[in-house]
């Protein structure tokens, strides 16, 4: 009875360490997977960043480009123009809309006030954009201080 009682002691032992096993594997193989989701996560993070930082460069050249619109009737630049948005919107980046908005501090930033209806803007300075759904660029506009 008493080797009954060993080999049942030992059964209980070898089954308790089973278990410990297999609990350390399954928090091993848990930290495993949220290294790996944390890990791609990042990854994405770094491509947004670059992407954004890639785009605010190019911002620049885009805005000399849409001036050169407002001055000529060139089909080929408007061609340019809109091959060179869906581009950018393919990318996430979205124009941000103001021409007769209400002014909106978190999407615009009011470089001067002229007449007309009070916190409306009146005209866009220079555009704005979003980059998935967070501001790229504020709007820089003209916005009516109410003599209107």
């Amino acid at each position: 009875m008493v080797k009954k009682n060993i080999k049942q002691d030992q059964k209980e032992e070898l089954k308790k360490k089973v278990e410990d096993l297999e609990n350390h594997f399954k928090r091993i193989l848990a930290d495993y997977q949220n290294l790996e989701k944390r890990a791609k996560e990042e990854k994405q993070e770094l491509i947004k960043s670059a992407n954004r930082g890639l785009i605010l460069r190019l911002l620049p050249a885009f805005d000399t480009l849409l001036l050169a619109k407002k001055h000529t009737n060139d089909e080929g630049l408007e061609l340019a123009i809109q091959q060179l948005f869906d581009i950018l919107e393919r990318e996430g980046v979205k124009k941000i809309e103001t021409l007769e908005k209400n002014f909106d501090p978190k999407y615009m930033e009011c470089n001067q006030t002229v007449d007309g209806t009070e916190e409306k803007v009146i005209e866009e300075l220079k555009p704005g954009y979003l980059l998935n759904d967070s501001v790229l660029r504020a709007a820089q506009v003209s916005v009516g201080h109410g003599s209107k």
